[in-house]
């Protein structure tokens, strides 16, 4: 099966595409952008297609990550990935960030179990357990960083991401939850598109809310 991936949860903007028969990532198109997701990201496919020596009409399935992250870069990725289910008529299927980290860690340290704890400012952390297969023991959701010390500590097991060094009493430090295109390529091909479908994985509102009291009555 060939997959094109779709990573814009975070600062950077990636696409992969990737033959799950071969277990191959076949080209890889993307950079560090900050902002812009919307405005790059077709740009970033047609390189990772063009990389891979692949049509878009080879495409068989699609799989983005669906947060938690960037509020705005989350619903880019998952916009656009079902805009191309849609036109291409082939599945796609939505990975957390989470998964995605746990799964990295995994690939290098297997065999325990992990809790992934992502910084989400204010004291708090987007939090999940994970076995030692890469399946979620808990679910998902942002916890204060005490709360979240806590259930580390009961779910064992090595933590990462972000927000272990404030866990274990450090400083915040400037570790970003850098992911890998190619590890939500794998997961993508392993999903259930009829479990899985994108849809944003919010654990907390956005920062922007519409001010109350200036509406404007209706002539």
């Amino acid at each position: 099966m060939i997959l094109l991936a779709i990573d814009t949860s975070g600062s950077g903007c990636y696409v992969a595409i990737y033959d799950s028969d071969a277990d191959r990532t076949l080209g890889i198109g993307g950079e560090e952008i900050g902002r812009g997701h919307a405005e790059r990201l077709m740009d970033f496919t047609d390189q990772a297609l063009a990389n891979a020596g692949v049509d878009l009409l080879q495409i068989e399935r699609i799989a983005v990550t669906i947060g938690p992250g960037s509020f705005t870069g989350i619903r880019v990725g998952v916009a656009a990935t079902r805009g191309l289910s849609l036109a291409l008529g082939i599945p796609s299927v939505g990975i957390t960030t989470l998964a995605v980290l746990a799964s990295q860690h995994l690939r290098d340290h297997p065999g325990a179990p992990v809790f992934v704890a992502m910084d989400a400012k204010r004291g708090e952390a987007y939090c999940q357990a994970f076995s030692s297969d890469g399946l979620p023991a808990s679910e998902a959701a942002v916890l204060s960083l005490d709360d979240a010390k806590a259930a580390a500590a009961l779910a064992g097991g090595t933590v990462v991401g972000s927000a272990a060094p404030l866990l274990s009493g450090g400083e915040p430090a400037s570790l970003v939850d850098g992911l890998s295109i190619e590890v939500v390529a794998r997961l993508g091909a392993l999903a259930d598109p009829a479990a899985d479908r994108p849809k944003p994985l919010y654990l907390r509102g956005p920062d922007a809310k519409p001010q109350a009291g200036f509406a404007i009555a209706r002539a």
